[in-house]
């Protein structure tokens, strides 16, 4: 089976998108050009952000229909991340509040692709 090591969002903005996700996720853009940013993440991922008028074939047309989730050690870490990106600046979309799977907020990036943080349910 193939590895996954690279996740594409279609951004207006690379360079934009680039500085937003490396302040959050505290890295550095590992590429950059007019049209295209990667920034490196945990194990081996990178995030690529892709201008979406050059995305070829044409992504412009596609809706923000998926979300990055993150997942945290606890309940107290969850509670810290949102009241840090909050002072941050960072739009909520969905406070944090308790589903089946765990403790859950999501924020949205300056395109509006959903960035959902989870402190898991214990098993």
């Amino acid at each position: 089976m193939p590895k996954v090591n690279f996740v594409l969002l279609y951004v207006a903005n690379p360079a934009a998108s680039a500085k937003f996700y490396a302040d959050l996720l505290d890295s550095k853009a590992s590429e950059m050009s007019p049209t295209f940013a990667a920034v490196p993440l945990r194990d081996g991922l990178t995030l690529g952000l892709w201008a979406r008028d050059e995305v070829e074939p044409n992504g412009a047309k596609l809706a923000n229909a998926g979300e990055l989730s993150c997942d945290v050690a606890d309940i107290a870490a969850l509670r810290a991340t949102h009241d840090d990106w909050r002072k941050r600046g960072v739009t909520i979309d969905q406070p944090p509040r308790r589903m089946p799977f765990g403790d859950t907020f999501v924020a949205l990036d300056p395109d509006g692709h959903r960035i959902r943080v989870v402190a898991p349910a214990a098993a």
